[in-house]
């Protein structure tokens, strides 16, 4: 039957292609489901060309008096942990930019727990796209801009100001691959604290401990802080290879609690590690979802 008419053999052949060309592209899926849903969200916030501009210039100006802190700092002092200001706005501008660009692609994941509580995240779960395509690329807030903007600033200051680096075509390599390093390690945080939120709901102050607060300690140098806590964000929550390793390789200083000079090159392998375990937290938490029954 299946050699006269041949309709059998097409019609399932042209059933599976499509599933089997979905389940090989899973990226280039979530991709098109972001993109689709932060532009939607994007266009919105456009129609209100003034509002945005004022949301904008507001975010720039918040995030900025997280540097006033720091100028007005060295109008008193001439260094910070024996770090020079050139050093510690490099320092700052590195952490701000990686933070700024994770912030703006994930920060929606903030609302996880809030979802998982009310039962929205059925909605997401109801449209046949991935699912952590849509709940980041939901509400996407185009003003995060302005903090993204803010660490490229005070990134490109910094580097401007500082003199005493010998460039070498290694390290001019290493300061864009930190900026996107760093991003990607934010992010996988921001996934595994989303993650976490499927079993506790009210977890989210606790990933900004991780996210907000590792931006905060990593815009200063390592030798102000306790040994304890420099290893912590080196062996446990690997934050040191968002900025600290590989700009303190920039800068010619040693890395802090005896850290091997080649870690400053390990970020991106440290990313994609991050990146692994992100992936099968979030796995693990779609799956014991329940819903609320309403």
């Amino acid at each position: 039957m299946a050699e006269r008419t041949g309709e059998p053999v097409v019609t399932r052949a042209g059933a599976a292609g499509p599933a089997r060309s979905r389940l090989a592209r899973p990226g280039g899926e979530s991709w098109r489901t972001y993109r689709m849903v932060a532009g939607m969200w994007i266009r919105s916030t456009l129609a209100y060309r003034t509002s945005f501009a004022l949301s904008l210039f507001s975010s720039l100006c918040v995030t900025f008096f997280d540097f006033v802190v720091i100028l007005l700092m060295f109008g008193h002092v001439e260094g910070l942990g024996g770090f020079a200001f050139a050093e510690i706005a490099f320092l700052y501008g590195t952490a701000g930019t990686s933070f700024g660009l994770a912030d703006l692609t994930m920060g929606s994941l903030q609302r996880m727990g809030r979802r998982v509580r009310d039962g929205s995240l059925d909605t997401f779960l109801l449209r046949p796209a991935p699912l952590l395509a849509q709940v980041a690329a939901d509400g996407f807030a185009l003003r995060r801009l302005g903090r993204l903007t803010q660490g490229l600033v005070v990134l490109v200051w910094g580097l401007l100001l500082l003199d005493g680096v010998s460039w070498t075509p290694l390290k001019v390599l290493l300061v864009p691959v930190t900026v996107v390093c760093g991003a990607v390690i934010f992010m996988a945080v921001m996934v595994i604290g989303a993650s976490a939120q499927f079993w506790i709901q009210d977890a989210a102050e606790v990933t900004n401990s991780f996210t907000y607060g590792g931006n905060t300690l990593l815009q200063y140098p390592p030798t102000i802080f306790a040994q304890e806590l420099v290893r912590g964000v080196v062996y446990v929550v690997p934050l040191a290879f968002v900025s600290w390793l590989p700009a303190l390789y920039v800068l010619g200083r040693p890395a802090p609690a005896g850290v091997p000079s080649w870690a400053a090159f390990a970020s991106p392998a440290v990313a994609l590690v991050c990146c692994g375990l992100a992936g099968l937290a979030w796995r693990a938490g779609i799956r014991s979802y329940r819903s609320t029954g309403s």
